[in-house]
C-alpha cells in the first residue's frame, strides 16, 4: 500500500471517529426554534408557529381540574401530521382530549391503544381529520394530529384531574412545562417505532417514542396560565416558587395568574398555598358517587413528632449524586450546595460516604467513613470539584449503595440527588425493590424540570420520601426540610379502618411509614353506599404515641374526579404488582377495564378523535414532523447531546475508528520502514 493510501485511510478513520453520531433518522435537536410545529416540506423546513399556550387550573378542596390548550398553524403550503411528546404531572388522570379546527371540534373517545392508533393511521391515510393521545410514561404523553391543511389554524385541549400535593401544612400544584432529556442506556434495536432523536434499544424498547427534540431558544412562544383556588378557609399565603404572579381574593377565593405576558416553557411552574394557622386542616374527605358506588378521598395528618428525638440507633448516610451531563449549569451548583448542607447535618456518631455517577461510578470512600472532621473535610473538598458530563449510568451508582456492606449498629439511609433524566425507570424500580434491605431511599430532584415519576417513585419504593429542588435560593429551606425527615422518627403502623360489612377497594392497601409533616392519604371505592353515621377510623403510632381519628363519611356535594383519582391509583397499583411477578395478561385486563370505565389514557388506553369526512386530497402528500421542547433554564445543549453515549452506538463506532487509525498508522509505518529498507540496500 501506497503512503498516500495510507494517509488517505488515517484522514478517513480520522474523520469518521469525531464525527456526529445521528439519533434519529434525519433530525438534529438544534434544527429548528423552539415553540415551533415543525414541518420539512419538499421544499426544505417551515414551521407552523406554536401560537398560545393556555393553562387553566380550577382548584377544589384536595383535587384540581387542569386544562392544557395548545394553538398551531400550518403556515406552510402542505397538508402535515405534527407529533408533540409533552411532560404532565406523574398521577394526572387524563381524561379528556378535544381537536379544533377552525370552528369545528372532535371529541376524543378512550379505546384499547392498538385500536385506537389503528383507527388513527387509517384516518390519517385516509386523508380525515384525527388526533391521537397516548400515555409513554405515566408522565410523558404523545399527541399526533393529522392532516393539518396549509393555512389552518389547530387547538388540542387536554384535561387532566389531579390531587394536591400536602406537605408540612402547605398545599401545592406543580405544572410541567418542559423536560429534561432522558439517557437511554442499551444497545440500539434495528427497527425505530417513534420519532424521536434516540433509537429503540434492548433495555429501553420505546426510547424513540420519549426523546422529543430539544432546542434552546424561543421566539414566538407564548404561556397564560390562570389558577383559581377555591380553599374553603382563608389563606395566609398563596405564592409562586419560580414565575411572578398575579393574586386576587374574594371570599375566600383566590385568582392566580402569571404577571408576564410571554413566559419561557423552560421552568416548572409550582403554585403554593398555606392556611392561616388556625385554619390548618388536620383531615379532609371529599367523595363522588359513580354508578352507585361512592369513591373517597381521605387526608389526614397525624400529630406532629417532636422534632430533634435520638434515633434508637446512629446513621449511615450514603450521598449519591448526579454528576451526568443534564445536570451541567444551575442543576450541579444546586447539587454541591445540597450536599454541603447534608455534610453540615451529620452527627458525630454517623458514618457516611458519597457516590458520584455519570457515565461511570466513582466512591468517595471504599466504604462508609466515621463523621469525624477530617473525613468531612476531605468531602468538602470532594464536592466542590464536582463538575457534569457523560451519561446518566444510574443502574450501578444504586447497586453499589445499595449492595455496600451494611454497618448494623447504623440506620441506612441513602439519599440520591438526581434530575432522574433516564428512560430505563422500571429497570431502576425492580433494582430498588430487590435490593432495598432494611435502608431508606430519599430522593432529591435537581433542576428546572426534573423527571418527577422517577423522584417519586424510586423514594415510595424505597419507603423513603422526596423533595424537588429547582433554584439555589432554596436549597437551605428544602434541605432542612428533608434533614427534619431523616432526624425525626417516622409515623408507623398505620391503620385504615372502614365501617364492616361493606366491600372496599383502597390505595394504598398497606399506608407507607411516614415522616414529619406527612399526611396519610388513601383512595378508596366501596361496593355499596354507607349507612347514615358512618364513619372512617384512621389510626397510628409516633414519637407523640398512639392516635386515632375518625373521619365521618356522609353522603354530601359530589365531587368530581375523586373516581379517576382512585382509577389512576388502581392502575398505579396494577403495574406495580406485574413488576413483581403477577401475570401481565391479566394485568393488562384490569387496567384495560379500569381505564375505560373511567375514561382514563393509560399505558394501554388512548383518547382518539376521528373525523368522517376526507379532507385531503388523494394526490396531497402528508408531511410528518415532531415537536420540539425548549431546554430545561440552566442546562447545556452542548453538555447533553455533546456526550455520545446517550443511546447512541457511538462507543462502537469510535472503536471501528480507532482500529481504522491504527491499521492505518500500521501501515503507513511499515510503508515508511520498507522505504527505509530499500534505500539502505541502494546505497
Amino acid at each position: 500500500m501506497s503512503q498516500q493510501k495510507a494517509l488517505m485511510i488515517m484522514v478517513v478513520a480520522i474523520a469518521w471517529l469525531w464525527m456526529p453520531v445521528a439519533t434519529g433518522e434525519e433530525w438534529r435537536p438544534a434544527d429548528v426554534q423552539s415553540g415551533t410545529l415543525l414541518l420539512k416540506m419538499q421544499a426544505g423546513i417551515v414551521a407552523a408557529t406554536r401560537t398560545n399556550t393556555e393553562v387553566t387550573m380550577t382548584i377544589s378542596g384536595l383535587v384540581a381540574r387542569v386544562s392544557v390548550r395548545q394553538e398551531f398553524r400550518n403556515e406552510g403550503g402542505e397538508w402535515v401530521e405534527g407529533i408533540y411528546v409533552f411532560p404532565l404531572p406523574d398521577e394526572a388522570a387524563v381524561d379528556r382530549m378535544r381537536l379544533h379546527i377552525g370552528e369545528r371540534f372532535i371529541e376524543g373517545e378512550i379505546r384499547e391503544k392498538e385500536k385506537a392508533r389503528k383507527d388513527y393511521e387509517r384516518a390519517r391515510s385516509e386523508g380525515r381529520k384525527a388526533s391521537l393521545v397516548e400515555q409513554q410514561r405515566p408522565n410523558l404523553f404523545t399527541t399526533s394530529v393529522a392532516n393539518i391543511a396549509p393555512g389552518e389554524r389547530v387547538v388540542v385541549e387536554i384535561e387532566y384531574f389531579e390531587d394536591l400535593h400536602y406537605d408540612n401544612g402547605t398545599f401545592a400544584i406543580r405544572f410541567p412545562m418542559t423536560l429534561t432529556p432522558r439517557y437511554i442506556p442499551g444497545a440500539p434495536l434495528p427497527d425505530r417505532k417513534g420519532s424521536g432523536w434516540s433509537p429503540d434499544t434492548i433495555r429501553v424498547s420505546d426510547a424513540s417514542f420519549i426523546t422529543p427534540p430539544q432546542v434552546t431558544e424561543s421566539r414566538d412562544h407564548k404561556i397564560s396560565l390562570r389558577a383559581s383556588i377555591d380553599a374553603g378557609m382563608p389563606l395566609e399565603i398563596v405564592a409562586s416558587r419560580y414565575h411572578p404572579v398575579d393574586v386576587s381574593e374574594s371570599n375566600s377565593r383566590y385568582t392566580v395568574s402569571l404577571a408576564n405576558d410571554s413566559v419561557p416553557m423552560d421552568h416548572d411552574f409550582e403554585l403554593l398555598w398555606r392556611p392561616v394557622p388556625s385554619a390548618v386542616p388536620r383531615a379532609m374527605v371529599f367523595s363522588e358517587t359513580i354508578e352507585e358506588q361512592p369513591h373517597y378521598l381521605l387526608m389526614v395528618v397525624p400529630p406532629d413528632a417532636a422534632k430533634d428525638v435520638p434515633l434508637s440507633m446512629p446513621r449511615e448516610l450514603l450521598f449519591v449524586v448526579d454528576t451526568s451531563g443534564s445536570m451541567h449549569g444551575v442543576s450541579i451548583a444546586q447539587a454541591r450546595k445540597a450536599l454541603g448542607q447534608a455534610l453540615d447535618g451529620l452527627s458525630a456518631n454517623d458514618r457516611f460516604n458519597i457516590i458520584e455517577f455519570n457515565s461511570a461510578t466513582r466512591a468517595l470512600f471504599h466504604q462508609s467513613v466515621a463523621a469525624d472532621a477530617a473525613n468531612v473535610a476531605h468531602a468538602r473538598n470532594f464536592v466542590q470539584g464536582l463538575e457534569a458530563n457523560g451519561g446518566t449510568e444510574m443502574r450501578p451508582a444504586l447497586r453499589l449503595a445499595l449492595d455496600s456492606a451494611a454497618v448494623e449498629s447504623h440506620l441506612r439511609q441513602i439519599v440520591f440527588i438526581t434530575d432522574g433524566s433516564v428512560g430505563n425507570e422500571e429497570e431502576l424500580y425492580e433494582m430498588i425493590e430487590a435490593r432495598l434491605g432494611n435502608a431508606r431511599l430519599f430522593t432529591v430532584g435537581i433542576g428546572s424540570a426534573p423527571n418527577s415519576w422517577f423522584m417519586r417513585k424510586a423514594a415510595e419504593l424505597g419507603r423513603g420520601t422526596f423533595v424537588v429542588i429547582s433554584a439555589l435560593h432554596e436549597v437551605g429551606e428544602k434541605m432542612d426540610r428533608l434533614f427534619d425527615k431523616l432526624r425525626n422518627p417516622q409515623v408507623t403502623n398505620i391503620n385504615v379502618s372502614w365501617p364492616g360489612g361493606t366491600v372496599m377497594e383502597t390505595y394504598p392497601d398497606t399506608v407507607p411509614d411516614l415522616y414529619l409533616g406527612e399526611p396519610v392519604t388513601v383512595r378508596a371505592k366501596a361496593a355499596v353506599p354507607f349507612l347514615p353515621g358512618s364513619a372512617v377510623r384512621v389510626s397510628g403510632d409516633s414519637a407523640a404515641g398512639a392516635w386515632t381519628r375518625d373521619l365521618p363519611l356522609e353522603s354530601g356535594e359530589d365531587n368530581p374526579g375523586i373516581g379517576a383519582l382512585w382509577a389512576r391509583a388502581k392502575i398505579a397499583a396494577l403495574h406495580d404488582e406485574e413488576r413483581r411477578g403477577a401475570d401481565p395478561e391479566l394485568t393488562r385486563k384490569a387496567v384495560i377495564d379500569t381505564a375505560v370505565a373511567h375514561h382514563l389514557v393509560s399505558k394501554y388506553t388512548s383518547l382518539v378523535a376521528v373525523d368522517k369526512t376526507p379532507v385531503r386530497p388523494a394526490g396531497d402528500l402528508l408531511a410528518r414532523e415532531p415537536v420540539p421542547n425548549l431546554l430545561p433554564y440552566g442546562q447545556s445543549m452542548n453538555a447533553i447531546f455533546g456526550f455520545p453515549a446517550t443511546a447512541t452506538n457511538a462507543p462502537v463506532l469510535q472503536r471501528r475508528g480507532l482500529l481504522m487509525l491504527s491499521v492505518a498508522l500500521l501501515l503507513l509505518g511499515a510503508g515508511t520502514l520498507r522505504r527505509s529498507v530499500n534505500r539502505a540496500r541502494l546505497a
